[in-house]
């Protein structure tokens, strides 16, 4: 991934914390015929990745391969017309602000009904937290829930290396950066104002 050095995040919190909020990720393999990539939840254990893929999925067969994890996180399309700076010199072009996390590391496959489980408990506690009534496993009927465990392998990547590209204006100055803040809660579009709290919290934490 190329990543300028005003854009590259090294803070493994920051990265962390991107991947817990955005946790739907491309897990991509070589295999024979190619590239393959997949499309996944994962959850954090220690310092690895794990998840469940269906038995067919063509991860099952490759055990022991190099894989990279790509999670991303708030993006958008920034309009010059936001930059101050535009108004004066008309010197600016339109961009796109985005922020992603590369995971590499060795994929292991994990044929094993007691470690599936609880990846799937750990996976449906997570995202359950926020309901008034959490559903659980054992809310469904266990004949139900061996069936379906049967038909599931885990895998796990542990994480040999981390970078994050965060593009969030950076290389322009504190006002355009501002002008895009208020451009992006003003248009209030899918990501927008995920995208702008990062850029704010990111001034804040600078200041």
């Amino acid at each position: 991934m190329y990543v300028p050095t005003s854009f590259r995040e090294t803070r493994r919190e920051v990265l962390h914390d991107l991947v817990r909020a955005y946790p739907f990720a491309t897990v991509v393999v070589q295999a024979q015929g190619g590239l393959a990539a997949n499309h996944l939840p994962f959850e954090w254990n220690g310092d690895a990745l794990q998840a469940h893929v269906a038995r067919g999925n063509e991860l099952v067969a490759m055990d022991g391969a190099q894989a990279l994890v790509v999670f991303q996180g708030p993006q958008g399309y920034i309009s010059p017309n936001w930059y101050p700076s535009k108004h004066e010199t008309g010197r600016e072009v339109p961009t796109w602000n985005y922020t992603v996390v590369h995971v590499h590391g060795r994929l292991r496959v994990v044929d094993d009904a007691a470690w599936v489980r609880a990846q799937l408990e750990a996976l449906t506690d997570h995202h359950e937290s926020g309901q008034l009534r959490p559903w659980k496993i054992s809310d469904a009927p266990e004949d139900h829930v061996e069936k379906l465990l049967g038909a599931i392998v885990g895998i796990e990547v542990t994480v040999e290396r981390i970078e994050g590209k965060f593009k969030l204006s950076q290389n322009h100055p504190a006002r355009n950066r501002e002008g895009v803040i208020a451009g992006l809660r003003q248009r209030d579009g899918d990501g927008d104002v995920e995208l702008a709290a990062m850029m704010s919290q990111r001034e804040e934490s600078a200041s």
